[in-house]
């Protein structure tokens, strides 16, 4: 039944009233001062955030290596300790979504347009560069595929359950608003800078959001101007992926108000079938046999090395001494403060999304269901990059030197009907793009409103011009690097947020539960 005028003015009033204009105000200025400041003086910038990137990688590299490691401790034992049966909710709430819609929607959120921007590019990056086995090399298949799984394995979705468990528990069975500050209440009662310190946890849990959330946009417009182009011969030079970014700014505004049922859903649901197409025509058009074999015995030996690869930091420089540049630092701690830029993104979503589901449940399917399916995606579309590389060099790289944005479609190029192939690579690419903006204006806007469901068009047309503003900063200071820069900027000060965040947590567990 629609509504009447006046229950939708009544609606819009509610919506008003529920936004907090003073975290909204502080972070629209910051998000808005930072795009104009990055795309005015880009050069300079460039510069800048190189220089940072540089220092904390080598000065505080071991921090995010200890910090991942240390929160999958951390989530295995809540998962397998007496805590693992509470549910987020009531002991009698169930969940609200089947398994299926749940998996899409988790896989959407957390992988997203990265899933398809590296699953060539990283593999083949690894496979010319391998930390110990010789470029180019039948032993540096697996090793590029061993490491690729890594990076995209249980790492990243451990360090989202570290948002996610807390903001679940705090929200379903607390009680609390659904934000960060929420998990921070146990520490600051009765303390009389807890309102300013909140907001202010509030405000830069936004301003990471939407920066996490455009760092993909900027690396994901670059690859579908390249697909564009490679496919099509259409291209506009430097303006094309900017162009991008503001048609599906409108597109992912419209969606995002739609809500997550029907949004979110419809959405990652068709990009399901969509990526399951594409992974097992590549599977049995390309070498089947040979793809099966390395992707087996690249598990095995992800399986194996996990504890070692996890606290491995390159301490004698064998590995930038054999790659020729700070591997460790471009990838595997560059990662994990990806990772973290996206954490109250993914982690206040999936929490969202989780309800009725007990900690358990919910550790064990994040950690382990994602993780299974990135390494069958990458083990088939990289481990086909790399076997036909193998078999032809210079098919896809040309002299070792791999583009990044065009390097899926270079691989597509030599399979059957690569035409059709890419254009479903193009649109897979188009719907990770809206259904991560689609899921990243709802958190914000409920992030921004109290932590209540907010509907209300205006902010989020607010939220959806910031992020196509920020999207568009990352394109023009220097893309893939510029990522990398900003998010040890951001992800260092959230890295210790959420280690406060878990002690909370576990604090309100030993005193609130199973006495």
């Amino acid at each position: 039944m629609k509504k009447n005028n006046a229950e939708q003015k009544s609606d819009t009033t509610k919506a008003g009233k529920t936004i907090d204009t003073s975290i909204v105000c502080i972070a629209v200025a910051v998000t808005v001062i930072i795009s104009i400041v990055c795309i005015a003086f880009s050069d300079t910038v460039s510069v800048w955030l190189s220089s940072i990137f540089n220092y904390l990688t080598n000065k505080l590299g071991f921090t995010f290596i200890w910090f991942a490691a240390l929160v999958i401790a951390f989530c295995l034992f809540i998962a397998f300790s007496k805590y693992g049966k509470i549910r987020l909710g009531a002991d009698t709430d169930r969940p609200e979504y089947s398994n299926i819609s749940w998996f899409s929607m988790i896989f959407a959120a957390g992988m997203g347009i990265g899933l398809v921007f590296w699953s060539v590019a990283e593999p083949l990056n690894h496979f010319f560069a391998p930390p110990v086995a010789d470029p180019a090399s039948p032993e540096a298949v697996v090793e590029s595929l061993k490491y690729t799984f890594f990076h995209w394995g249980i790492h990243p979705w451990a360090l989202y359950l570290a948002v996610a468990v807390p903001m679940g528990y705090f929200h379903f069975r607390q009680k609390k608003p659904m934000l960060v500050s929420s998990v921070f209440t146990p520490f600051l009662e009765n303390k009389s800078f807890k309102k300013p310190l909140l907001k202010g946890i509030d405000a830069f849990t936004i301003i990471l959001i939407l920066i996490g959330v455009a760092t993909s946009f900027g690396l994901g417009s670059l690859q579908i101007a390249s697909g564009l182009d490679y496919v099509f011969g259409f291209s506009m030079g430097d303006f094309t992926p900017i162009l991008i970014i503001i048609v599906f700014a409108v597109l992912f505004i419209i969606s995002s108000s739609a809500g997550i049922e029907k949004g979110m859903k419809k959405l990652s649901n068709s990009n399901t079938v969509i990526v399951f197409m594409v992974l097992f025509f590549i599977l049995f058009t390309g070498p089947t046999i040979s793809l099966i074999k390395s992707t087996t015995e690249a598990i095995g030996a992800y399986i194996h090395q996990l504890i070692p690869m996890s606290f491995f930091q390159d301490a004698d420089g064998a590995v930038a001494a054999h790659t020729g540049e700070n591997w460790i630092g471009n990838w595997t701690i560059f990662y994990w403060a990806w990772w973290i830029t996206w954490t109250p993104f993914v982690g206040s979503f999936i929490a969202q999304i989780s309800k009725g589901r007990t900690l358990r449940e919910f550790i064990l399917a994040v950690m382990s269901i994602p993780t299974i399916l990135s390494c069958i995606w990458f083990g088939v579309l990289g481990g086909s990059a790399l076997h036909i590389e193998l078999e032809n060099p210079g098919s896809i790289a040309v002299n070792g030197v791999v583009d990044t944005n065009s390097s899926i479609f270079a691989m597509l190029s030599t399979l059957p009907l690569p035409q059709i192939i890419s254009v479903l690579v193009i649109i897979s690419l188009s719907v990770f793009f809206l259904t991560s903006a689609d899921a990243g204006v709802q958190v914000v806007a409920v992030m921004s409103s109290r932590g209540m469901e907010n509907n209300d068009r205006k902010i989020k047309i607010l939220w959806g011009v910031i992020l196509a503003m920020l999207s568009i900063m990352f394109v023009v200071t220097g893309g893939l690097s510029a990522v990398q820069s900003l998010s040890f900027v951001f992800s260092f000060p959230f890295m210790i947020l959420i280690c406060f965040m878990l002690v909370s947590f576990y604090k309100q567990l030993t005193k609130n539960e199973l006495k």
